[in-house]
């Protein structure tokens, strides 16, 4: 059993933001896989898939990011799922906008939906598919800049950011981290 976590924040305003790029791409894996409904469980929105012989939950915290570990352990104490059967998929300040950087484990980097996963999991060992979103123009702060929208010439990069980190994490669950990594961290895209 696997779980993928996308991180970000509920509701409409936050939607199209740069900190929900990982909510982007469980919904991208949801639609791909023909995931059924979501469903309101463990303070987040759940949906149970199977690849092959494999069950995967695809997760989306609704507890704002800054809370996201406490829906996360709920999930996982609830099926037994071990801290490194999850996959994070999340926004990276310190990545250029659209770029993709899979991790097997480490620190939040000032991520603080990470650092609720790391107190709340109390390990480090889950899998990490971190999406550029770019760092703040000179005058924004933080946190305002990770709640902007993204302008139209990022848009069609982080598009394309996003169906690339859902056939990560799907590379993650069929092939394995190692292999994943190889193949993304390159900057190469997924061949069929």
């Amino acid at each position: 059993m696997k779980i993928i976590v996308g991180l970000g924040n509920p509701g409409q305003e936050y939607s199209a933001t740069r900190h929900n790029v990982g909510f982007m791409a469980a919904d991208v894996l949801a639609e791909r896989w023909q995931a059924p409904a979501w469903r309101d469980r463990f303070d987040a929105w759940v949906t149970e898939c199977r690849l092959e012989t494999e069950v995967v939950y695809l997760m989306k915290p609704q507890t704002y990011m800054n809370l996201s570990g406490v829906a996360v352990n709920g999930l996982l104490r609830f099926y037994k799922v071990d801290v490194s059967d999850v996959i994070v998929i999340y926004d990276d300040l310190d990545l250029a906008v659209g770029r993709l950087r899979l991790r097997a484990k480490g620190g939040s980097g000032g991520h603080r939906g990470i650092e609720s996963l790391l107190v709340h999991l109390g390990k480090d060992e889950f899998s990490r598919v971190r999406i550029g979103i770019g760092r703040p123009p000179a005058g924004w702060e933080t946190a305002n800049y990770v709640l902007s929208r993204f302008n139209t010439e990022e848009a069609p990069l982080v598009r394309d950011a996003v169906n690339q980190a859902a056939e990560a994490a799907e590379m993650i669950v069929r092939q394995g981290l190692v292999k994943a990594m190889n193949q993304f961290n390159t900057g190469e895209k997924k061949k069929g």
